[in-house]
Formats: structure tokens, sequence, C-alpha cells
């Protein structure tokens, strides 16, 4: 059986460590009753701020989705219109990937 880590918990003892005064900021990710590997990677990104370009690229090639969050990405394309190419770049992954899955979940 896999366990799944407790992202909120680690994220919300993150920020509480970090920068306490920015908690309302991330309130948002915090109320919620489950965090997609998006929000994850969303609130990786507001709390440390990552410029480093290295940095991006070697976490960008190790990153994983959930079945949620290829869900939700794919929905979010055709609700917004958005073409492959547009979607690709707006959540950072590689048009073959994202075409893959639309074959793969069929929606």
């Amino acid at each position: 059986m896999r366990t799944i880590p407790d992202y909120k918990k680690i994220y919300h003892d993150i920020i509480l460590k970090i920068c306490p005064e920015r908690e309302p900021e991330f309130k948002y990710f915090l109320d919620k009753e489950t965090l997609l590997s998006w929000d994850i990677v969303k609130l990786d990104n507001l709390i440390f701020n990552k410029k480093d370009q290295d940095s991006v690229i070697f976490n960008q090639r190790h990153r994983s989705y959930d079945d949620e969050t290829i869900l939700y990405i794919i929905k979010y394309q055709k609700e917004h219109k958005m073409n492959n190419s547009h979607t690709s770049k707006y959540f950072r992954i590689s048009r073959n990937t994202l075409t893959k899955w639309k074959k793969i979940y069929k929606i």
C-alpha cells in the first residue's frame, strides 16, 4: 500500500517557520481538503521564490503528476480554449506529454 505525505501539514509548518506573516496569503491552499500536485508546485514556488534557472530545470525533470492533476490540466485547457502549445507553456510541461495524456484520458 502506498502512503501519501500530508502536504498540508508539511507546508503549514514550513510557512509558520519561514514566513509566518504571509500565512493569510496561503490560506486558499491550506483550506483545501486535499492538495493536488499542481497546488504543491504553486505553493513551493510562492514560498521559496525559485528564480534560479538551474533549479527550475532540475525540478521540472523530476516532477510527477497524479491522475487528478492531469485531469485538472486537461479540463483547464478545454475551459480556457487553449491549444497544446499555450497549455504546455502555462503549466511548464511538454506538448508531447500533454498530447499523451489527452490520448490516455480521452476527455
